[in-house]
């Protein structure tokens, strides 16, 4: 019985969680080999990412969107990707097409990371707007109240 790209994927994600980056990195081409999803794409630039391969990473998101356009992840994490490589303004379009992708669950890390964006740039009517947003999809997301309480108190 041979493997299939699901059970690739999920033997690629476990690796990965692991810290097996290289045999993630392997198993994740497994799968896309035998049946490409926009998940395994996505999920082989995350590992490209822990590794700090971020052109690869973006590459790969990049593929993961040809795959299925309406697959949100690819989108806000081709813009953080962006960010660690210093191309904060490049990364908005990544998260406001993460924010509107029809197939996207943690809404909420596309207006965080918006807001990380905005801090940078000094526009912090913006960034608020995008905590506060972020808070209403994810009331428990603490990195973003936390966020909101620091930006608040530096702008009074």
């Amino acid at each position: 019985m041979s493997d299939s790209a699901e059970e690739f994927f999920r033997r690629a994600y476990e690796a990965q969680m692991a810290g097996e980056l290289d045999a993630a990195i392997t198993l994740y081409q497994k799968s896309i080999a035998l049946g490409p999803t926009a998940e395994a794409h996505t999920f082989l630039g995350w590992t490209y990412s822990f590794l700090r391969r971020y052109r690869e990473a973006i590459a790969e998101c990049k593929r993961a969107i040809e795959v299925d356009p309406d697959f949100g992840n690819p989108y806000n994490d081709i813009g953080a990707y962006l960010i660690e490589l210093g191309r904060w303004e490049e990364a908005i379009p990544w998260f406001e097409q993460a924010i509107d992708a029809a197939r996207y669950e943690p809404r909420h890390f596309p207006h965080y990371n918006l807001a990380r964006v905005y801090i940078q740039t000094y526009e912090y009517g913006k960034a608020v707007e995008h905590l506060r947003r972020a808070l209403e999809l994810e009331p428990r997301y603490g990195s973003a109240r936390k966020e909101l309480r620091r930006l608040l108190s530096r702008m009074n």
